[in-house]
């Protein structure tokens, strides 16, 4: 019997005591119980030597204090938020006000869905091989724009550009990408194996790539995304931990030929997590995240081979998540296929890219222990106008 007085807080809901995911709260770090939040920072004292983490205004010093301190820390919550009375100092506040919890340090992109890769492939260069090369080979990514990342709830202005033509002026064709986020801690360090990435990753979010289709079709060629990507990129307001996988860890699919050596991973790093994108109220797609064909073990091994560093406060993406199917895609320049194929939404409105004052949620659980379930918090941004 949990003091926690939340029908949300069970263990068959996203956020009951099986996820205990991290944001900040009125300049606080708390942590999500069910529909509410537990500010950490009254009950300092219950957590000893790691007091004075957990009373930090953002995430940023638990992010840094390594892998031990993100076990003890939990496993204290979990302790904490199970026991039948409350700690001294405990309340529950609503979790309307969360903010960015982490400020952002470095943030990398990847393309690691072979179904969106082929897709966009044949979309794009649609005389061309729809995958290049070196996609089967290595993790593609590409280094994004930090400063403009926000948090889940920010609108988003619809960014101008130059497009095809040339011609300059709004978006006109504005897309999202479902993707998953890696937020990293730990030592500073480079060349990460795939065995020691999980000691550089704390925790997972979702992510919106905002994406301005007509303005990255004409600057991809040849160095890729700029503009086209940099405007946003909206993330979750609550951390879910690493740890809160363990049940929820698979295989990434099999491939045709082996991988080279720092890519080969000695433990299944992939994540059974099921996607599900709501537009306007009307539920489009539920891409599955197990098919995704690189682990973020891999893609933070790769990230770090030539000696760049990871340091607390880096946040890598999965890439948009696909699966096979038209209901399992992640983003509407799959959906509509380049704006051939009208979506209909609730109420009979037809879509092929964003509308201004559009909104689109993101949401994700994953299997939990036990039966239990693990949640992802919601990413959510409204379109506005072109300034």
């Amino acid at each position: 019997m949990t003091w926690v007085e939340d029908e949300a807080f069970r263990a068959d809901q996203p956020f009951g005591p099986q996820t205990l995911p991290y944001g900040v709260v009125d300049g606080q770090i708390a942590v999500r119980v069910g529909d509410q939040a537990l500010p950490l920072r009254p009950i300092a004292s219950s957590f000893g030597e790691h007091a004075e983490l957990v009373s930090a205004d953002t995430l940023n010093p638990l992010l840094a204090a390594g892998r031990q301190a993100w076990t003890d820390v939990r496993a204290r919550l979990i302790e904490l938020t199970q026991a039948a009375a409350a700690p001294k100092g405990a309340t529950l506040i609503p979790i309307d006000n969360a903010v960015l919890p982490f400020q952002v340090a470095d943030y990398v992109d990847f393309y690691s869905s072979k179904y969106h890769a082929e897709n966009a492939g044949r979309i794009f260069r649609p005389h061309d091989e729809p995958l290049l090369p070196n996609w089967t080979h290595l993790p593609v990514g590409y280094h994004g724009r930090a400063g403009t990342v926000v948090v889940s709830g920010t609108p988003v202005v619809r960014p101008h550009g130059q497009r095809k033509g040339p011609a300059f002026g709004p978006s006109q064709r504005l897309d999202i990408e479902a993707e998953v986020g890696f937020v990293c801690g730990g030592p500073v360090t480079s060349r990460v194996s795939t065995s020691s990435a999980a000691d550089h990753v704390f925790g997972v979010v979702l992510v919106n790539d905002w994406s301005a289709r007509d303005i990255q079709g004409w600057e991809y060629q040849p160095l890729g995304p700029f503009l086209g990507k940099s405007f946003a990129t909206s993330v979750s307001a609550w951390v879910t931990p690493l740890d809160a996988f363990s049940a929820a860890r698979v295989h990434t699919p099999p491939r045709n030929h082996p991988v080279q050596e720092y890519l080969v991973e000695d433990q299944p790093w992939g994540l059974d997590l099921l996607l599900q994108i709501d537009w306007n109220g009307t539920i489009v797609s539920r891409p599955r995240f197990a098919d995704m064909f690189y682990s973020f073990a891999q893609q933070l091994a790769h990230m770090t081979v030539n000696g760049a560093t990871v340091r607390p406060g880096d946040l890598f993406a999965s890439g948009t998540v696909s699966g096979p199917d038209r209901d399992q895609l992640g983003c509407f320049l799959e959906i509509s296929w380049g704006g051939r194929d009208k979506i209909t939404l609730a109420g009979g409105e037809q879509r092929t890219f964003l509308e201004d004052h559009d909104t689109v949620r993101i949401t994700a659980t994953a299997p939990g222990p036990d039966g239990s379930v693990v949640g992802l918090a919601e990413v959510a941004g409204t379109v506005l106008p072109a300034s």
